[in-house]
C-alpha cells in the first residue's frame, strides 16, 4: 500500500513526471514560432526538480526499499539535472537552424532524465531495469530525431540493436541472480552473496550483469556502437547522451555492484580491471587516428570510462568517491566540449571536423581559449577540474594488489594528452582554411554567457575541488 512517506520520498520524480506530461500537452497547442516556451519551461522544470532533490522530504527509502534516496543519489541527480539544463541552453540555436527545434527533443530528454533519476535511486533489480529502459528508449528516439539524415537513421538503428542486446544480457544476468538469491531486492541479494548461497549460479549471473554494464557504459571491447552513435546523431543529441548519462551509469554500477553484489566483489573487481585496461588502451589509441572531433570525443569517452572503472575496482568508499567525483568532472567537461561544437556550427556546417578549427585562435580568440581549457581538462592537465578527477582515481588504485592499474592509468593518460593537444595546436598554430572566417557566427548571448561560465568553472573547480570531493566523500561515509 502506498503511504504518504512513499509519495514524499519520490516528490522530485513525481513532479518531473507531471511536468513532462504537462509540457507534452502544452506543446500540442504551440505554433513553431512559440517553441521557445517549451525550451524555457523545460529548464524551469529541471531547476524545480533540482531544488526538490536538495530538500528533505519523506524517508530514505520508499516502496519497501525499491527506491533509495541517500546522499549519493542526491549528488548524482543534482549534476544530472544541471548538465541537462546546460545542454538545453547549448542546443537551442543548433536545433532552430536545422528545423529540429521541436517539443519532442525536450520531452524525450526529460523522460531520459527521469530514467536516470530512477536508475540512480534503484534499490531493486526491477527499478534498475525500469530506469535503464526509460533512459535507453528515449535515447534511441533522440538519435533518430533528424529523420532526413541517413547517418542519424543508421546510428539510431545500430544503437537500438546493440542496446537491446545489452539490455537482454543484463536482464538475463538479473534473472540468474534472482534464481540464486530468491530476491530482487539489492539488500537481500547483498546478504545472500555474502553468505555464499548458490555461488555458482550467482557468479554466472554476475558475468552477464558486468557485460551488460560494459555495453551501457560503452567500455571496450563492447564499445562498437559508441563512435557511430556520437558521430551520426545530431550534435545537440550527442551533447546530451555524451554527458549526463555517464552519471547515471556510475549510479547503476554502484547500486548493482556495491549495494547488491559486494559479497562477490573479488570476482567483479577483476572483470572491471580488465575492462578498464582495455578501455584505456583502445580509447586512447583509436582517438589518435580520428579526424572527426565528435568521433574523437567518442573514443575519448571510452578511455574516460576506463578511469571510472578504475575507481570502482578499488571496492572501497574512497574508490567510489573518486569515481563519483570523476563522473561529475567528466559530465561537466563533456557538456562544454559538445557545447562549443554547437556554438561554432551553423546551418549547413557542423563544425565537427578537426580541420574546421584551424586558425580559430585568430578568428575567435575567446572561443579558442574556452576550447583549450576544455581539452586541457579532458587531458588531465593541472590545475583544471579533470586533473584532480584522474589524480583521485589513480590514488585510489595505487595500493598493493592494484598498483599495476595505477601505472597503466598514468601511462595511458599521458598518451591521451597527445590528441587533446592536437586540437589546441590546430587552433593556435595552423593557418585558417580559405574562407574559414565565415564559420564563426555571432552566438546567442545566453548561450555565450553560459558556455563561458561552464568552461571557466573547470578552472575554478580545479583550484577549489575540495568542497565537491568532500560532498562526495561524506555521501559515502568518509571523513575527508
Amino acid at each position: 500500500m502506498i503511504s504518504l512517506n512513499d509519495i514524499l520520498t519520490l516528490l522530485p520524480e513525481s513532479f518531473l513526471t507531471v511536468a513532462i506530461c504537462a509540457l507534452l500537452l502544452l506543446d500540442l497547442f504551440l505554433k513553431p514560432a512559440q517553441r521557445s516556451v517549451t525550451h524555457y519551461l523545460s529548464i524551469v522544470a529541471l531547476a524545480v526538480t533540482g531544488w526538490l532533490v536538495l530538500q528533505h522530504f519523506g524517508t530514505p527509502t520508499a516502496f519497501g526499499g525499491m527506491f533509495v534516496r541517500d546522499g549519493i543519489a542526491s549528488i548524482l541527480k543534482v549534476f544530472v539535472l544541471l548538465t541537462s539544463a546546460l545542454v538545453f541552453v547549448y542546443a537551442r540555436p543548433y536545433l532552430r537552424d536545422r528545423g529540429l527545434f521541436v517539443g519532442e527533443y525536450y520531452v524525450l530528454c526529460l523522460f531520459a532524465v527521469l530514467g536516470m533519476m530512477l536508475l540512480i535511486s534503484a534499490g531493486n533489480l526491477v527499478m534498475v531495469y525500469l530506469g535503464l529502459e526509460l533512459l535507453a528508449l528515449s535515447s534511441y528516439a533522440l538519435v533518430a530525431l533528424n529523420r532526413d539524415s541517413p547517418l542519424s537513421s543508421e546510428a539510431a538503428l545500430k544503437y537500438f540493436v546493440l542496446g537491446a542486446l545489452a539490455s537482454g544480457l543484463l536482464l538475463y544476468g538479473m534473472s540468474m541472480i534472482y534464481g540464486a538469491t530468491g530476491s530482487l531486492d539489492l539488500v537481500t541479494i547483498h546478504k545472500a552473496a555474502a553468505e555464499g548461497t548458490q555461488r555458482g549460479l550467482l557468479l554466472f549471473g554476475l558475468v552477464f550483469v558486468v557485460v551488460g554494464l560494459a555495453f551501457k557504459f560503452g567500455a571496450a571491447p563492447f564499445h562498437m556502437w559508441l563512435p557511430d552513435v556520437y558521430q551520426g546523431a545530431p550534435t545537440a543529441v550527442t551533447a546530451f547522451i555524451g554527458s549526463a548519462p555517464k552519471l547515471a551509469a556510475f549510479g547503476m554500477a554502484y547500486r548493482l555492484l556495491e549495494s547488491g553484489l559486494d559479497g562477490v566483489g573479488g570476482h567483479w573487481q577483476l572483470m572491471l580491471a580488465l575492462l578498464a585496461v582495455l578501455s584505456l588502451a583502445i580509447g586512447n589509441i583509436a582517438a589518435i587516428m580520428q579526424s572527426n572531433l565528435k568521433r574523437m570525443l567518442a573514443y575519448s569517452t571510452i578511455s574516460h570510462v576506463g578511469f571510472l572503472f578504475l575507481g570502482l575496482v578499488n571496492g572501497q568508499p574512497e574508490g567510489y568517491a573518486a569515481a563519483m567525483f570523476y563522473a561529475i568532472s567528466y559530465a561537466l567537461t563533456a557538456a562544454v566540449a559538445f557545447g562549443l561544437i554547437l556554438l561554432l556550427s551553423r546551418a549547413g556546417f557542423e563544425a565537427e571536423e578537426i580541420d574546421d578549427y584551424k586558425g580559430l585562435g585568430q578568428r575567435a580568440p575567446w572561443y579558442a581559449f574556452l576550447m583549450a581549457l576544455t581539452m586541457f581538462s579532458l587531458a588531465g592537465v593541472p590545475p583544471l577540474f579533470g586533473f584532480f578527477g584522474k589524480l583521485l582515481v589513480l590514488k585510489a588504485v595505487a595500493v598493493p594488489g592494484t598498483l599495476w592499474l595505477a601505472i597503466a592509468g598514468a601511462v595511458f593518460a599521458i598518451i591521451g594528452i597527445y590528441y587533446y593537444l592536437r586540437i589546441v595546436k590546430v587552433m593556435y598554430f595552423d593557418d585558417p582554411a580559405e574562407g574559414a572566417a565565415a564559420i564563426v557566427k555571432p552566438a546567442d548571448a545566453p548561450m555565450r554567457a553560459v558556455i563561458s561560465i561552464n568552461a571557466l568553472a573547470l578552472l575554478v573547480l580545479g583550484v577549489t575541488w575540495g568542497p565537491l570531493y568532500g560532498w562526495c566523500a561524506r555521501a559515502l561515509g568518509i571523513t575527508p
